[in-house]
């Protein structure tokens, strides 16, 4: 038999196991499988080796994969069967509960993106392995597609293959250029890539189209020709089937069709997720009192952490002179990446660079971060390790405007169950608090202010997580004033306000959003009669939200309107979030 032929069976055995998975399970997209069978055979049997890497960014055809892991001896065939049960890590999308899974999929449009992450670790590692990520035609109707197109080009990405399983039909209807593959052709071209054009089905033509991968110094796109529901003729290229399992009375004639399919091969290939060791280093000190942005302080530490620790890399999104992360810029460009103003791209090259044991850390205006939230929001089910930074955060970086305040920032990365959340009211604690991220392994989110405020801690003061700073406490207290970054600084003008008026508050420094420091919260509250005010500059209480499920009503001062141009000092006030009126809501909440 040759080598071809058993590529045809494997391909064959392949599109058996999801028939069977789906049905199984009632529920899965096994038409969408059935496509992807050739390439998939060709792939995991021929194309890909020890050191490459693969992606499916349709994650929809889940099951294929899954049954690709079995018989390449990665996962148990007896595993299969437990396909979207509870128990199993054998989920309807890819997530990293699946240990073999370096990047979650299922949300459209993201694969390429981490792949032009992959690709460009595996040249800074000076791994010679390729990155070949499996797309629907649908998906290229994403924009983020295009982003990461555009990257994989101005970076010559020849070891990042796209491969496009051009089916025809999308979930509804027929997809925007259905099997008008010059038209994709065209468009990848324009973006600078290699294009081959074959017919997906046709083995030789795979080979052939892959052979190329590595080669031209261009990244390459694979566009096949295929037809969704190949191998069943009631199913094939036929509309209304998209996430549509065939029925136990179905499932034997769907089978028969398919056929002789008794074949065992041997795959090269071994996915693995990889990680990297934190190395400790010195801190930047600052005087007591000097006016230092925390965004400022951020590009510091940045700096010091790329110093001591090779695998911290920096992704930029146009604006590294404005989030100081252009001192790393300069001492390490190879490790420094621009994303330009493609916030997409610039978190999925973060998911892509985490998978190869990088620690990216990504930096933006925290506006801009909301941009990403899909890309940030999946980054979380792929357990990858990103750092995100958002600058300009709030109404107090002043004249700009709203359409470049982050006030919905936290309530975004607050909303993810296991993102660290941090934000540094003066230099000392954000130097701290980098480190702290780059310590710990995950999603961790700072927050950072644009105004230049006083430095309030001794630089050997600790930020430990899940920590908070008391700045204001005596034992007859009345109320508590809990702040975090900009407010902190208000609260503490507050605090004077009430003491000459013979009003006795403690003030808080809640550094730590996540993990929250819930008994120690809980203790102050009530050592202060359990009357609690929250000032925070953001939308809808987000802080407020968390203090207040521990340490139950709290009143919250936050940014209840649409705000507008104006001096940071005026649009505090303005917003009701400055000290003066942090010290009227003390005042009200003793009457």
């Amino acid at each position: 038999m040759t080598a071809k032929e058993q590529l045809g069976l494997m391909a064959n055995k392949l599109r058996i196991h999801s028939l069977r998975m789906t049905t199984a399970a009632g529920s899965g997209h096994p038409s969408t499988c059935l496509s992807a069978a050739e390439i998939m055979s060709v792939l995991f049997f021929s194309v890909l080796g020890k050191d490459d890497e693969f992606i499916l960014s349709k994650g929809h055809a889940a099951p294929i994969l899954w049954a690709a892991f079995a018989e390449a001896g990665l996962a148990a065939r007896e595993e299969l069967t437990n396909l979207r049960k509870i128990d199993s890590v054998l989920e309807g999308h890819p997530t990293a509960r699946m240990p073999l899974i370096q990047v979650a999929t299922g949300s459209l449009g993201q694969g390429l993106n981490a792949g032009v992450g992959m690709a460009l670790a595996k040249r800074l590692a000076n791994d010679s392995g390729r990155v070949f990520v499996l797309l629907g035609d649908g998906e290229t109707a994403e924009g983020s597609i295009w982003e990461a197109a555009d990257s994989a080009a101005q970076y010559r990405l020849a070891n990042l293959v796209a491969v496009i399983d051009t089916n025809r039909l999308g979930q509804s209807a027929p997809t925007r250029h259905g099997h008008d593959l010059a038209a994709y052709e065209r468009k990848f071209q324009a973006f600078g890539w290699e294009t081959a054009v074959v017919d997906g089905h046709d083995i030789k033509a795979l080979l052939a189209a892959f052979d190329k991968a590595g080669f031209g110094g261009k990244p390459l796109a694979v566009i096949a020709k295929t037809f969704k529901g190949k191998g069943v003729s009631f199913i094939e290229d036929r509309d209304g089937w998209h996430g549509k399992p065939l029925n136990e009375k179905e499932l034997p004639a769907a089978l028969e069709e398919i056929g002789r399919a008794e074949i065992d091969l041997k795959s090269k290939y071994n996915p693995s997720r990889l990680s990297c060791t934190f190395h400790d280093y010195p801190c930047n000190e600052y005087a007591h009192g000097d006016m230092v942005a925390t965004r400022a302080a951020y590009g510091k530490a940045l700096h010091g952490l790329g110093l001591h620790n090779d695998r911290v890399v920096a992704i930029d999104g146009d604006v590294k002179n404005s989030t100081m992360s252009e001192d790393f810029f300069r001492a390490f460009p190879e490790r420094s990446f621009e994303a330009y103003i493609a916030e997409q791209n610039m978190a999925g090259m973060a998911m892509g660079f985490s998978a190869q044991g990088f620690v990216p850390f990504v930096a933006t205006f925290a506006a801009f971060l909301t941009r990403a939230h899909d890309f940030i929001r999946m980054a979380q089910y792929s357990a990858a390790n990103i750092k995100f930074v958002g600058s300009h955060a709030g109404v107090s970086i002043g004249a700009d405007g709203p359409s470049q305040m982050g006030l919905e920032d936290l309530s975004m990365f607050l909303a993810m169950p296991q993102a660290m959340v941090l934000y540094p009211s003066d230099a000392v604690a954000c130097e701290k608090l980098v480190k702290e991220m780059a310590r710990q392994t995950g999603i961790a989110y700072l927050r950072c202010t644009r105004d230049k405020t006083p430095v309030l801690y001794r630089n050997d003061e600790g930020f430990p997580l899940g920590g908070l700073k008391v700045l204001r406490q005596t034992p007859g207290d009345r109320v508590l004033v809990i702040a975090a970054g900009i407010t902190v600084h208000e609260a503490l003008k507050a605090h004077q306000i009430l003491k000459n008026k013979g009003i006795s508050a403690r003030v808080i420094d809640l550094y730590s959003l996540r993990p929250l420091p819930e008994a120690d919260l809980v203790r102050h509250a009530g050592e202060c009669t359990g009357k609690v005010i929250v000032a925070e500059d953001h939308y809808g209480s987000a802080i407020a939200s968390i203090v207040s499920l521990a340490v139950g009503k709290v009143t919250s001062l936050c940014v209840r309107e649409i705000p507008r141009s104006g001096r940071s000092a005026e649009l505090l006030a303005l917003m009701k979030i400055d000290h003066a009126a942090i010290a009227q809501a003390v005042e009200e909440l003793l009457k």
